[in-house]
């Protein structure tokens, strides 16, 4: 980058460094634990936070734009800075190096062994450093091992504890519907008693248990009598509608011949008719022997038919 940005970040820098040493200023501290104590870290919130060793880890992913085809990147040429200067020396000019450079190799040695010095003490530190954070993390850990254990533990407990209690509700409910059923039974028991004699002669009363020869003959035989029966009435009533049709008709013709007296130019007239009153009483006869069984049979009839 160029020298301006360099500054701008580097300022920029600067001002987030100011801004936190004022913050920390401003916003009061925890006074520093006493000799042989220190301080733990213990949550204050409203809600307490779940603590996992675990960071979480969320996945992001993006898509950028194709890239355009740059062009080769030309040869780095550095800009020549600074004028050509020429120096002339002469014999005795130069400096003696055992004498001028002695000091300086004392200091820069002395520097040297003073800064791996500090470097092995540090390092000797933050190995201490390392050994007590290691100490304070398995301490941490089998801490949080038995609050899982203890948590575990009265989990457990409250579930037994829920378990024997539904177990002791469930029981007490059996027993109840155990002594509801009991009861019921006994009462119904007492109750059937005597309504089952009671049901039973309702129902042979009403007609449910009957006789199978005689529900037979209801049912079958009556039937088929009655229907016989009622076709040889009306086959009877049949003939007697018959034999009033033809003495009605032998009645009026006979009246029609005795309502017209015969004509005068005819002689042999008084000579015929003895035929047909002959033939008149004979169709009567036949009437009268055709009625005489039927009114034998139903004398209630022959009324209808005179």
């Amino acid at each position: 980058p160029s020298t301006p940005e360099v500054k701008k970040q580097r300022k920029a820098q600067k001002k987030l460094l100011a801004r936190k040493l004022t913050q920390e200023q401003v916003r009061p501290g925890t006074p520093e634990p006493v000799e042989g104590r220190e301080h733990v870290y213990v949550q204050t919130e409203l809600y307490l936070e779940e603590i996992s060793d675990r960071i979480i880890e969320v996945d992001g992913e993006c898509q950028t734009d194709d890239f355009l085809d740059r062009p080769p990147t030309p040869l780095f040429i550095p800009a020549k800075t600074g004028k050509d200067v020429a120096t002339q020396i002469e014999e005795g000019e130069l400096f003696d190096f055992d004498i001028e450079v002695k000091p300086i190799l004392e200091v820069l040695i002395g520097k040297t062994v003073e800064q791996a010095l500090l470097e092995v003490m540090e390092e000797e530190e933050l190995s201490q450093l390392w050994s007590h954070q290691r100490a304070f993390a398995e301490l941490r850990n089998a801490e949080f091992a038995e609050l899982q254990r203890l948590e575990e533990q009265d989990r457990r407990i409250r579930e037994e504890k829920e378990r024997r209690r539904l177990e002791h509700l469930e029981k007490l409910q059996k027993q109840k519907e155990t002594a509801e059923k009991i009861a019921a039974r006994a009462f119904a028991q007492r109750y059937l008693a005597d309504l089952i004699p009671s049901v039973f002669n309702n129902l042979h009363d009403s007609g449910f248990f009957y006789d199978p020869v005689e529900r037979d003959i209801e049912t079958e035989f009556l039937p088929w009598l009655m229907s016989e029966v009622e076709e040889a009435l009306q086959k009877k009533v049949l003939g007697r509608m018959m034999l009033d049709s033809l003495i009605r008709m032998v009645v009026e013709k006979r009246l029609d011949e005795f309502s017209h007296p015969p004509p005068s130019d005819q002689t042999e007239a008084p000579a015929e008719e003895p035929r047909a009153t002959d033939a008149a009483p004979q169709v009567s006869g036949e009437a009268d022997a055709a009625d005489q069984p039927v009114a034998e049979e139903q004398p209630s009839d022959s009324t209808s038919s005179q």
